[in-house]
């Protein structure tokens, strides 16, 4: 009863606050900051500011490693147009989000700076799947495109067009990612890299067989001469019958993939479900030797049941 009353009045003054400063004596009207600032100034906020100089710092700190777990390279290939120094920023915010998150879910109890460690951990780890989830799709995707790429790059062909201004075509007609990697590849030639170096690089950027066959025919023709036009056409159809028996093997792999997930998803939330709710039945894991020990066998079995069933699930063609 004591807290709804404290509620009531914290509401209610929040209410009389709103009337009295807003409605009754509201402030006065500032003139906008366009009208403020000379004529071809740019206004720059504080909080863009901070940021900015936040920005710089880390990239001052992390621009002295070759290696960098969130480089320039990694963000490219999952299709995220920010510096990694921006980005850095976001995966610390991440990281503070969830490890408030693990407080919360553990207050009042020993779980909580265990849950806040452990979480703010998961930070760094759940962004990193995350773009090697989004590294994957992208590379996927590039694959299902490619025999409508290798399509459009014939049919410009036989229109009359050169190479290069058929691959031009495609970065600027075709659907991303396609679009996107073959502005690099125009981007790349354009500063002096041979075509097929970088049609080879494109390759090995998106992991594809399939690419890599069709930059190995434009490499031969452009060698040696012959119908460049009929060549990709031939290719396009041996990909695209390679991607209907993939897409097939997908399909009767579903099942499978679902049932990993459940069980790798289900001890984390049974875990987390009993922290929540039973906190006390978990406190002889952190309580006694005996507990640490079980704790670090399930952990290890459970890693080690993650890497069998993703392994058993995954079908390479």
């Amino acid at each position: 009863m004591n807290v709804l009353l404290a509620f009531g009045i914290i509401f209610g003054a929040l209410a009389l606050f709103a009337i009295v400063f807003l409605v009754v004596a509201p402030p006065p009207r500032r003139v906008a900051i366009e009208r403020r600032i000379a004529p071809g100034e740019e206004h720059v906020s504080a909080l863009s500011k901070a940021t900015d100089r936040a920005v710089a710092t880390i990239e001052s700190v992390s621009g002295r490693r070759e290696h960098r777990l969130f480089g320039e390279e990694r963000l490219e290939l999952a299709g995220i147009k920010s510096e990694p120094s921006a980005f850095l920023i976001v995966v610390i915010a991440v990281s503070a989000v969830l490890g408030l998150l693990g407080v919360v879910i553990g207050f009042g109890s020993f779980w909580s700076v265990i849950l806040g460690a452990l979480f703010a951990a998961l930070g760094p780890l759940l962004v990193s799947l995350f773009l090697s989830s989004r590294t994957e799709s992208r590379r996927s995707k590039f694959g299902d495109q490619l025999d409508d790429t290798l399509q459009l790059v014939s049919g410009n062909l036989r229109a009359g067009h050169g190479l290069m201004q058929s691959i031009d075509s495609v970065a600027q007609h075709a659907d991303p990612p396609t679009s996107e990697e073959f502005a690099r590849i125009v981007n790349e030639t354009r500063i002096g890299r041979d075509l097929g170096d970088a049609l080879s690089g494109t390759a090995d950027r998106m992991k594809s067989d399939d690419f890599t066959w069709a930059a190995q025919a434009i490499q031969i023709n452009r060698e040696t001469g012959g119908n460049l036009s009929e060549t990709l056409q031939r290719t396009a159809a041996t990909i695209r019958e390679r991607n209907q028996i993939r897409r097939q093997v997908k399909a009767l792999s579903a099942e499978g993939r679902l049932s990993a997930t459940i069980l790798i998803l289900l001890p984390i939330v049974v875990v987390l479900g009993v922290i929540v709710l039973r906190p006390e039945y978990l406190a002889p894991f952190v309580e006694t030797p005996i507990g640490w020990a079980a704790m670090f066998v399930a952990i290890l079995l459970m890693i080690i049941g993650i890497v069998w069933m993703i392994a058993a699930v995954r079908v390479k063609f």
